[in-house]
């Protein structure tokens, strides 16, 4: 946060010092058109650059942030598909999921430091229960056993940071559901020959899995284009004939 302030300020002294040199410019003689759009030029490169370098050095505080907040994250999980009930306690309904679903006989309810269903409740629509449990390696027991839930309906997922969650979108959408997953925080992707890679940004999915038309969608806007352009004619056509009647 200091090197950006430093940044800023930098920047800032920066331009009021070229503008003020160049109003003493102007005021000191007329500039002529040719020396005047070379300054513009000058300048608009100048800007253009302190502006990329603004950019670059927000994009790295940005990261920064999601990695502290992805980090306070670790011991969180969400519970997906468990009924919702009237007063229901949270934490007991996750301690009988771990309990029965994922066969850990050790858990109890103290393992859980909080929990709470997310959202708005709403008629006919089950919210997920966030549970943050006491240590790390309760987690990972929790998140290593979640393969028996295989068809019962209830999933164990990581609460993904905002930037993370939509990467993962993402990552399902354009390279499919099983060859793109979540470990320790991180989006994971099966690229070309089957090459996993960490992404954490939608710029770095997009150099693994491009976003971009379809052969059948290029298919269907060609044949698309031909009956466009009868009804176009078609139109024309009938403009001219009414004109033709009114006269």
């Amino acid at each position: 946060m200091e090197s950006l302030t430093a940044s800023v300020m930098e920047l800032k002294e920066l331009f009021i010092t070229r503008m003020s040199l160049y109003e003493e410019e102007l005021c000191k003689s007329p500039m002529t058109t040719s020396s005047l759009a070379t300054d513009f030029l000058t300048f608009r490169t100048f800007v253009t650059q302190a502006v990329n370098c603004l950019q670059q050095q927000v994009g790295l505080l940005a990261r920064s942030v999601d990695q502290m907040e992805m980090r306070a994250r670790r011991k969180i999980l969400l519970l997906h598909g468990v009924n919702e009930g009237p007063k229901e306690d949270t934490s007991r309904v996750i301690a009988e999921v771990v309990r029965n679903k994922l066969q850990l006989s050790d858990f109890a309810v103290t393992d859980i430091g909080r929990c709470h269903r997310m959202g708005r409740a709403v008629a006919n629509k089950t919210r997920p229960i966030l549970f943050k449990v006491s240590s790390q390696a309760i987690r990972d027991k929790i998140w290593f056993s979640k393969a028996k839930l295989k068809g019962s309906g209830i999933t164990i997922s990581e609460f993904l940071t905002k930037a993370r969650h939509d990467v993962f979108l993402a990552a399902r959408e354009r390279c499919g559901v099983s060859r793109s997953w979540t470990k320790a925080g991180s989006v994971y992707v099966l690229g070309a020959n089957d090459t996993r890679h960490r992404v954490e940004s939608l710029a770095e999915l997009d150099k693994i899995a491009p976003l971009q038309s379809t052969s059948n969608e290029l298919e269907q806007c060609e044949s698309r284009s031909v009956p466009v352009a009868a009804a176009a004619a078609v139109k024309t056509a009938r403009l001219k004939r009414t004109a033709v009647l009114k006269k």
